[in-house]
């Protein structure tokens, strides 16, 4: 019972410094749904080896799309003539980042690694855009005429209207289970790992780089539920550079993804987006621990620093909001398995 309670004070502590930024990530998501069409984009993404590259992870950073959300979303690109360098960027750059999970970042890890987050998703993505286009440039394909993004006022007005409804409902729907389960593991393991394990494993160093890349590759997480458990693990005694190759690598990669990945890229450009990913995770993870090591910070201390100055209750009724808008998810989550049962009794 004891360790059920600590379970629960850790998942909740987490939720109520999160949950004010992820209603605030999730109303800009909205805006950015708006007014960052797919149709948009992909007419800046055609042609050149750089330009495009650096437009489509620009483009992808602030967009909420897990890893396997995003791959609608590339193939559309590729189909408008985005060549096959800013595809790979823009599959790299959005589920690794994303309004949403810049908030929860401000919310649950320190001032430094909420910037550093973003910063390398787009160095990597950039990186691995230019890589690709060195071995193949896709020609460019014209955009279709109906692509206009002009509209009156009103309609805007409706299209905002629509994109926060969006957000609220899609986009949260397919990240919130995510999210509660990212909650539950992080209890998990403050409840149940020592540090002194932790620390011994993953305190620092290569090897405890190449353990969080491992882990992250296979494994199925958004951005956002990929942050409690960092702040978790960093708690815990686990490096930030460690952390960080798991919020690069966990939110970009999966088994799933890699196989549709294949179809979009090729086996060659899926090789090459698997190198990219990995090696600028573990670059970018072995610098932020030298930082941290040159400066003396100690990462638990500046933990959850970013959501200090919000009042208990703005927490607790932001947390309201959330659990009423999660209603239909977990009505939905309720139905399904309700629906395996009866199949399985059958």
């Amino acid at each position: 019972m004891n360790l059920l309670m600590a379970i629960g004070e850790n998942a909740w502590q987490l939720l109520l410094e999160s949950a004010p930024y992820i209603l605030f990530g999730l109303l800009i998501s909205g805006v950015l749904s708006t007014f960052l069409t797919s149709g948009m984009i992909a007419r800046h993404l055609g042609s050149g080896r750089v330009l495009p590259v650096i437009k489509a992870a620009l483009f992808g950073i602030p967009l909420p799309l897990c890893s396997c959300g995003v791959l609608p979303a590339a193939v559309t690109l590729k189909q408008q003539g985005a060549n096959r360098g800013a595809t790979t960027a823009f599959m790299i750059a959005t589920p690794e980042s994303g309004v949403d999970s810049i908030a929860v970042s401000y919310a649950l890890l320190d001032p430094f690694l909420t910037v550093v987050r973003p910063v390398a998703a787009l160095i990597s993505a950039v990186a691995a855009g230019i890589v690709e286009n060195l071995f193949v440039v896709s020609p460019h394909k014209p955009m279709q005429a109906d692509d206009c993004c002009c509209s009156s006022t009103s309609e805007t007005r409706r299209s905002l209207i629509q994109g926060i409804r969006y957000a609220f409902t899609q986009v949260w729907h397919d990240m919130a289970l995510w999210f509660f389960l990212g909650l539950l593991l992080a209890g998990l393991i403050t409840a149940l790992v020592p540090s002194s394990v932790m620390e011994a494993w993953l305190g620092g160093g290569v090897s405890s780089l190449l353990i969080m890349l491992a882990v992250g590759i296979p494994i199925y997480i958004c951005a956002s539920a990929s942050t409690p458990i960092a702040a978790a693990l960093i708690l815990q005694g686990v490096s930030p550079g460690a952390a960080l190759v798991f919020l690069l690598a966990g939110p970009a990669t999966n088994i799933t993804s890699l196989t549709v990945l294949v179809s979009i890229l090729g086996k060659r450009g899926t090789a090459v987006y698997l190198m990219m990913v990995s090696g600028g995770a573990l670059m970018c993870g072995w610098l932020v621990d030298q930082v941290y090591r040159v400066m003396a910070w100690s990462p638990q201390a500046r933990l959850g620093s970013g959501g200090e100055w919000l009042d208990p209750a703005v927490e607790k009724i932001c947390v309201a909001v959330l659990l009423v808008v999660s209603l239909p998810v977990v009505a939905n989550w309720v139905q399904k398995i309700v629906s395996r049962c009866k199949r399985v009794i059958r």
